[in-house]
């Protein structure tokens, strides 16, 4: 097959954003699409098959434009435009651009970077519950922080209640020093981290004293009924069947809650079963409650990252095919 070559304007003050430090970026489209791209000046040279031509093009005219929005250009932008290109799904990264949830302290906006996330955020609005489910680095507790302050700010809500479940990772609480909110501290800082970036650490002091927000062990919600609040539960994989039901049982008038765990990372005691997998049984098909499963293409953290979710998440199909080959062997 002859390869075509197609030229394009590309400004060049945006070359060293688009296609990253020493060129990293477009490196990687020329392997990953098996096209060459030569720069000149404001002209973009892409040469290869028509179809790695045109989803080469594609990738670069998306980045591009989120390069003139001054949004910088990261190694995940890339990914994803390459992943969703060579799916034949149609251009969705300036659509995702566009939907800006809140903006942190610092001035950086936080919105959606995948259409999972950007699944989940709708979920959100329209849900009075919802479960986001899938691996780490998805996005899926500081989404929910971000929705819960916006809320909290715009006064739709009355207060924010953050709750994890202590379970012990591997080690003892009783070996951690101080009394048990010092115990529990360690468990819930991923939430004090999210709430001090988005919210600031002195505005989030400020209406912690107020009791506006609370950040809690799980173990604090049983008995109360729970009004006008953005309710979230995090880490839920590690709840019991009965405490996931006593959390879902708390919420009451005007509240929205969100339950956010990663099955594949629980914590419980071997064979217990997990209230959050119970809990997406038995409320699978309740139309007003919201469920998002998110992948490892919805991972936003380093891109090691994603490919430590997909090779565990290999390992254990080829684990759980052997499992079921081996019974059926053993039935015969």
């Amino acid at each position: 097959m002859n390869p075509v070559e197609i030229e394009m304007n590309f400004p060049a003050q945006h070359g060293g954003n688009v296609f990253g430090q020493f060129d990293a970026y477009m490196k990687k489209i020329e392997k990953t699409l098996h096209v060459s791209l030569i720069l000149r000046g404001d002209q973009l040279k892409c040469i290869g098959s028509q179809q790695a031509v045109d989803h080469a093009v594609t990738v670069i005219e998306e980045l591009l434009e989120l390069s003139k929005r001054g949004n910088v250009v990261t190694e995940q932008n890339v990914n994803y435009a390459l992943s969703l290109s060579m799916e034949d799904q149609p251009a969705n990264l300036l659509e995702l651009d566009k939907d800006v949830i809140c903006h942190t302290v610092a001035g950086k906006a936080v919105k959606p970077k995948t259409l999972g996330q950007k699944k989940y955020v709708e979920e959100i609005k329209d849900k009075m519950i919802t479960f986001g489910v899938g691996p780490a680095g998805t996005g899926k507790t500081y989404l929910a922080m971000a929705m819960a302050i916006t809320a909290f700010k715009s006064d739709e809500v009355n207060r924010i209640i953050l709750t994890r479940p202590a379970i012990e990772a591997g080690e003892k609480l009783g070996f951690l020093p101080g009394d048990l909110q010092s115990k529990v501290d360690p468990y819930l800082r991923p939430l004090y981290d999210a709430l001090y970036e988005i919210l600031g650490a002195d505005a989030f002091m400020k209406n912690m004293e107020k009791g506006l927000i609370e950040v809690a062990p799980l173990a604090y919600m049983r008995g109360r009924t729970l009004d006008n609040a953005y309710i979230i539960l995090d880490e839920a994989q590690n709840t019991t069947p009965a405490q996931m039901k006593m959390f879902l049982t708390r919420i009451g008038f005007g509240s929205k809650a969100i339950i956010t765990g990663d099955l594949t990372q629980k914590d419980l005691p071997f064979d217990s079963i997990s209230g959050l997998e119970e809990a997406l049984k038995v409320l699978g098909k309740v139309k007003e409650i919201g469920i998002c499963e998110l992948t490892n293409k919805d991972v936003v953290r380093h891109p090691l990252v994603q490919k430590i979710v997909a090779a565990y998440d290999k390992y254990e199909e080829t684990k759980s095919t052997r499992k079921n080959k081996n019974t059926r062997k053993n039935k015969r």
